[in-house]
């Protein structure tokens, strides 16, 4: 029993270690750029491994070096409530698990009446603020569990308390994923559009708004219909958009 409760108290103390770890790395990026993000190194690795070497496009720039249609545009399209709620969204969360739960028991049913008995790919919707999507960008995995989602929350609300609301936009935006070794606003403006990112306008940010979901697919697909469509909306609603 000793042993036992030994055991417990030296995995709560590594939690606790690992949240001060977190909450410390957070606190210094008031001031640091990060150099690089979990998802980014996992990123690399792949890159690597596949090709054998790393075609990566990246440059930090300053919020200020960041097109405001930019900014507009992003928080459209991912998070138009990003300047007032606290790092979690609960509606969209909520509503987003609805949708899952419901595509899951779709999948189901239609795998019932396949003659192989395999259930077609799910589209999982996400209801992630920006906040979290940077919590799980920096520090965490991809994959998808409870524990997982209870460190990003964490995580989500640290970023929130240390760090102002511009400050992480700005982060997200140097960080965040926009094709094959492209990552932050910089290189993804010089890689589609060959201009800095302080000059896009408005189309061109929506359409690399747009893209951040599935940043490798829509590289692929440039003329895609939809991406053309989804870009025109947000550029109908980037003039609502307030900036923190």
């Amino acid at each position: 029993m000793r042993a036992f409760g030994r055991w417990c108290a030296l995995v709560l103390l590594a939690g606790l270690g690992l949240q001060l770890f977190f909450a410390l790395r957070i606190a210094s990026m008031a001031v640091l750029a990060p150099q690089s993000t979990s998802f980014e190194r996992s990123q690399m690795w792949k890159i690597v491994s596949r090709q054998g070497q790393l075609p990566w496009r990246q440059e930090w720039v300053d919020a200020s070096a960041i097109s405001p249609k930019l900014q507009r545009a992003v928080i459209a399209s991912e998070d138009s409530l990003f300047a007032q709620h606290g790092g979690v969204w609960w509606e969209s969360l909520e509503k987003a698990w609805e949708k899952n739960a419901k595509a899951k028991a779709l999948a189901a049913l239609r795998a019932q009446r396949r003659p192989d008995g395999k259930s077609p790919p799910i589209k999982i919707v996400g209801g992630s603020t920006i906040t979290q999507q940077l919590a799980k960008n920096l520090f965490l995995s991809g994959e998808r569990t409870l524990l997982r989602k209870g460190q990003e929350m964490l995580i989500t609300l640290a970023l929130e308390s240390f760090l102002s609301k511009r400050r992480i936009l700005e982060i997200y935006l140097n960080s965040v994923e926009w094709g094959e070794g492209v990552f932050g606003a910089e290189a993804a403006a010089q890689h589609y559009f060959q201009k800095s990112a302080s000059r896009l306008n408005d189309w061109e940010a929506a359409r690399l708004a747009v893209m951040l979901p599935r940043p490798r697919y829509f590289e692929q697909r440039a003329q895609s219909a939809y991406l053309a469509s989804r870009a025109n909306t947000i550029v109908a609603r980037m003039a609502d958009v307030v900036l923190p």
